[in-house]
């Protein structure tokens, strides 16, 4: 097989996770003398000029490397709260989950905990962080890389991205060409330390995932995972109908070598080449399936996979697992958003006469993944171990509107550009300048031997059961968004959350555990805390909302609600959430239990979460972490996903177990029914991951300017009925909100100045013109219509309020009076005569 080997030398590391790296010169820098602080990582931001840290504001800037870690070393580390604090809101985060004996108990845990075993684990876990970065940051890793199960629909969330805005370019070559080209200039940006730090309020986020997104993958082991990386990775992977190509599109300077025509060029090859072998005889080489497995079987795979000596599959899994990320071209055009988003979270399943030939089996789901479909719908799905959805969240819509802004530099040279500096113009350049590097596809050949392919049989047939185990369901939800909630005083994030507990409390009559991340990376190497959406604040306004109450009174209880909901959410981002903090404390007893040699102190070795070591100082460990700019050339990276680590598993020492941990409150907080997460913005269609709970949904949303977009998944647990009972809660919560707030009271945002002024003269007599004035109604279906003082109280869509918000009998009712002048129902209601229907199917 004419193909170039990439193997990664060994590991030179003799650091550990917890290293303090000043990113900018690569020199280690000392505890004592480093000032440590959010004021000098801001100060350390703002040394660059304007142009270097927003490079949109000038059409030419000058580079100035080292901008992106500039801020690394100055960033404080992560605090451990107090002990009583935490325990305390831990209570909280109980209280509205139990009943009072349930509370009761807990109490009485929390107190014994406090006097016995909690100060001891508190000290242990202050002296353990002492010589750390982060003290949740090993224990958190290690929860994930030793998560047994598949990544698939378990721990891998996936974007949606917009299509692209010149319909021209939405094809899937083009558009998958685009989207390369404007990753790799997102990769040579990270590694010239160009790209600008993220902020928020002037403040620098640290920055350390970005060096772990790309030419990474997640490798399994007999003794849980790994995150290698080769940082010097000049290649991209291909797949296509399960087959896998490959060719390099970066220099030894990480310049693009390719053009977009180029790539174009080269995707289209490969797309006509995979095209040759009918897609039953492709799936049954489609190795990709075995990155679906258990983990221990998969690790046990790649142990046949190179078992035969000269075999090629040696060369080819390094191959894939170096590449800078994955390029997916799917064979099919999903129509509805739904399967949309269900491609790019785990692929479609399809089976024909016996064989799959899903697009299932056209993933590699151990590493960061570009898919378009053949209608050029796009999309990115990531292995979450490393990074969180903000670092991604951030590379998709980065790429996403680089790709606008080079299309406006075709029109017009002088448009903007993303990035601090560009790659010299590959078709001017000198050949011999692009060093040795090979780019024409090259298609890796595996060798199938029959061990191999039985365990790709039933690796499949497992995926197709997985995949038939969940559902999806999206919400595009048009009719308002973040201008009306501002306009109406609310977070529009609190606002979304408690939409989430009204529409469950709505269908089963209760609530149950929620969970949200915060994102905590104003701290080194901080990741997130969680936010237990669930308060006595937001139990009291769902009780009062399915209530006989009046408006004014749910509107102020919803009010509490999201006022409590931005103090929790504060908290967190501040790191003073309690779930961190509780569970690094569990885990520094399960290691003392587990290991009485276990010394806080040392960095040598400790036993990780589920019992396996994990040498930290090892020069021959992988698992050894290192920050950018280190002279590594194969390092591993430990991180966690953003929603909540597995459930720890208590094992049989319960005589020993400190009370906290053996009450039946820590197992119900930490069984997550609605896990939901807020990560978007114009950029992405929709956002997702899988249930984190059999019994639970999995919830990604995305606020915009002016709609909601929802993508919640479960095991079937009619996730259609409660996305239609969302929808349902979100316009009857506008009817309340607008019975209080007379038209005219509050400004829409989005309302542009000179609508505004036509009203405000309009209300003093002044008009401009005769006749009538033409509206579209609140459903944009642009009726001509004739405003009314009441009209707020009337309107077609407020009536309805959605599936299961009013009595049935009462609604059919109210239907006789309301018919046009020939006898026969009128639109309206016969819309309502709808409603109706499904109200009493749904036996309300």
């Amino acid at each position: 097989m004419a193909v170039r080997t990439f193997i990664p030398p060994a590991p030179t590391l003799d650091e550990s996770v917890s290293s303090l790296v000043t990113l900018k010169t690569g020199e280690m820098p000392h505890m004592d003398g480093v000032s440590r602080s959010p004021e000098a990582a801001k100060k350390a931001a703002q040394s660059y000029s304007p142009s270097e840290r927003e490079p949109l504001a000038s059409h030419k800037s000058t580079s100035k490397p080292g901008i992106t870690f500039a801020s690394q070393d100055k960033l404080p580390k992560l605090p451990i709260p107090e002990l009583e604090s935490s325990c305390k809101k831990y209570l909280e985060a109980l209280k509205p989950l139990q009943s009072a004996k349930e509370q009761h108990d807990s109490e009485l845990a929390v107190q014994e905990f406090l006097k016995r075993d909690g100060p001891d684990l508190q000290e242990k876990l202050k002296k353990y962080a002492s010589g750390r970065a982060n003290y949740i940051e090993q224990f958190w890793y290690d929860s994930y890389l030793n998560y047994d199960n598949p990544v698939v629909l378990n721990l891998n969330p996936f974007f949606l991205l917009e299509d692209d805005p010149t319909p021209a370019r939405n094809n899937q070559v083009t558009r998958a060409a685009s989207l390369v080209i404007s990753a790799l200039s997102f990769v040579r940006a990270v590694r010239r330390e160009e790209l600008p730090p993220d902020m928020i309020r002037g403040q620098p986020l640290d920055m350390y995932q970005y060096s772990r997104l790309f030419g990474t993958a997640r490798i399994p082991t007999e003794h849980g995972c790994q995150i290698g990386q080769d940082p010097e990775s000049k290649h991209v992977v291909v797949m296509c109908h399960g087959q896998f190509y490959y060719f390099d599109v970066l220099d030894d300077n990480s310049d693009l070598i390719m053009t977009e025509k180029d790539v174009a060029l080269n995707l289209q090859v490969i797309v006509d080449d995979a095209s040759q072998v009918p897609i039953q005889e492709a799936a049954k080489g489609a190795v990709g399936v075995l990155s679906t497995e258990n983990r221990k079987v998969w690790s046990g795979l790649r142990d046949v996979l190179q078992r035969e000596e000269g075999s090629n599959n040696s060369d080819c899994l390094n191959i894939v697992d170096s590449a800078l990320f994955i390029i997916c071209l799917d064979y099919t055009a999903p129509k509805t958003t739904a399967e949309l988003c269900m491609n790019m979270l785990c692929g479609s399943s399809q089976i024909e006469k016996g064989v799959q030939v899903g697009t299932c089996t056209n993933r590699w789901y151990d590493k960061l993944q570009i898919i378009v479909c053949k209608n050029g719908s796009a999309g990115i799905n990531f292995e979450h171990t490393g990074v969180d959805g903000h670092t991604v969240l951030r590379f998709a819509s980065d790429i996403y509107t680089d790709t606008i802004l080079r299309f406006a530099r075709s029109i017009n040279g002088q448009a903007p550009s993303l990035w601090t500096s560009t790659s010299p113009d590959p078709s001017k350049r000198d050949p011999e300048s692009f060093g040795d590097v090979s780019t024409t596809p090259h298609k890796l050949e595996w060798d199938m031997v029959p061990e191999l392919s039985t365990a790709l049989r039933f690796a499949e047939t497992r995926l197709a059961d997985l995949i038939a185990q969940n559902e999806f369901e999206t919400l595009e939800f048009q009719s308002y968004g973040k201008n009306f909630m501002t306009s109406m005083g609310f977070s529009p994030d609190a606002f979304v959350q408690m939409a989430f507990q009204a529409a469950y409390y709505g269908l089963y009559g209760r609530v149950e555990c929620v969970y949200e991340p915060a994102m905590t990376k104003f701290y080194y190497h901080g990741r997130t805390e969680a936010i237990r959406s669930v308060t006595v604040e937001s139990l009291d306004f769902i009780r009062t909302f399915w209530g006989e109450n009046p408006a004014s009174k749910k509107v102020e209880t919803l009010k509490r609600a999201c006022e409590k909901h931005v103090g929790v959410t504060k908290e967190c981002a501040k790191a003073q959430g309690q779930d961190r903090h509780m569970y690094a404390l569990y885990c520094i007893w399960q290691r003392s239990l587990d290991d009485e040699n276990f010394d806080v102190a040392s960095n040598n070795s400790y036993e990780t979460s589920t019992g396996r070591t994990s040498p930290i100082n090892s020069s021959d460990n992988p698992s050894n972490v290192n920050s950018p700019n280190r002279n590594n050339t194969l390092v591993s990276d430990e991180g966690s996903i953003s929603s909540s680590p597995p459930a720890p598993q208590h094992q049989q020492h319960s005589h020993s177990m400190p009370a906290l941990f053996a009450d039946a409150g820590w197992d119900k907080l930490n069984n997550t029914i609605l896990s939901t997460s807020n990560c978007g913005n114009p950029s992405l269609r929709q956002f997702g991951f899988g249930p984190t709970s059999g019994d639970g949904f999995g919830i990604g949303y995305i606020i915009k300017d002016g709609s909601v977009s929802i993508c919640a998944s479960s095991k079937h647990r009619q996730t259609k009925r409660f996305v239609d009972a969302l929808e349902g809660y979100f316009l009857e919560i506008r009817k309340l909100l607008r019975q209080l707030n007379k038209r005219g009271s509050s400004v829409d945002k989005s309302a542009s100045r000179a609508r505004v002024a036509e009203e405000n003269k309009s209300k003093a007599g002044r008009m401009k013109s005769r006749g009538r004035i033409i509206t579209g109604d609140l459903k944009g279906e642009g009726k001509a219509q004739t405003p009314k003082e009441d009209e707020f109280e009337e309107s077609d869509d407020e009536g309805l309020g959605g599936y299961g918000f009013f009595d049935a009998g009462m609604l059919l009712s109210a239907l006789k009076a309301d018919k046009d002048g020939d006898g026969r129902p009128s639109e309206k209601a016969e819309r309502r005569r709808e409603i109706g229907r499904r109200l009493i199917l749904a036996e309300y």
